[in-house]
């Protein structure tokens, strides 16, 4: 084989090969599926610390970190039991602070089910939650093992509406994503807490979160308007 020959041949191998994926740095999507745009970060008079467990932080629809860029002030931490947690810890002896776990169970209180006069009653300080982000599974399991997380006053709510979490499956009709547990807090606690929910400035959580799932659906659709050889996997069935 000729040197030009070779040459040629590489050329057409390079321009065959499968191209590396550039990732935002922020929100870790591929540049044709990043979100960023669609951000608008506001202060919820809430800190939230969002407690992602590392097989969320592989997830490319990851609602945690995308929760985490929405939230001025909040704060994103990997890991599975929290016991020994520096930062977990200090946050939850600062004296600034009134720390919750956004977590269901009958030794939560309900916000649904007291007016905003008894959640007014109810936040001392600032509100400090802490959110965990993972399957219903792996959460239990970090409560479970974070000896620090079961001394916390636990809250929940009830479910408004079913989740619009379509493109991954949810364990009940009642079941929310990260984004929309968080958003639903602010709509009950917020008030509580300084925030004027009147003004509807934390539906921008929403609002970035239906612009990926449509984003997602998308994908689902040319999957199966452009079936080819390269597609490694297709959904059962389509999703209109």
């Amino acid at each position: 084989m000729d040197l030009e020959t070779y040459r040629q041949r590489r050329e057409l191998q390079n321009s065959n090969a499968s191209k590396t994926r550039h990732l935002c740095v922020k929100c870790v999507q591929p540049e044709f599926s990043c979100y960023c745009p669609h951000i608008t970060p506001f202060d919820p008079k809430i800190k939230f610390v969002i407690l992602i467990h590392p097989i969320e932080v592989k997830r490319r629809i990851a609602t945690g970190r995308m929760s985490h860029l929405c939230l001025k002030n909040s704060e994103l931490i990997v890991g599975q039991d929290y016991s020994e947690n520096k930062q977990v810890n200090d946050l939850i002896k600062d004296p600034r602070f009134q720390p919750l776990v956004l977590y269901p169970g009958p030794h939560s209180t309900n916000l649904s089910e007291i007016s905003l006069a008894e959640r007014t009653h109810f936040v001392k300080k600032k509100p400090l939650v802490f959110v965990i982000d993972g399957t219903w599974a792996t959460a239990r399991r970090t409560m479970h093992r974070s000896q620090n997380l079961k001394k916390i006053p636990k809250i929940s709510f009830a479910s408004a509406a079913e989740s619009q979490f379509r493109v991954r499956k949810q364990p009940g009709k009642n079941c929310y994503s990260t984004i929309e547990a968080i958003h639903h807090t602010i709509e009950l606690l917020g008030p509580a807490s300084g925030f004027e929910t009147l003004g509807r400035e934390h539906d921008s959580l929403l609002y970035v979160f239906n612009k990926m799932v449509e984003r997602q659906l998308e994908f689902v659709r040319a999957a199966y308007d452009n079936p080819n050889s390269n597609s490694y996997r297709r959904p059962r069935n389509r999703i209109a």
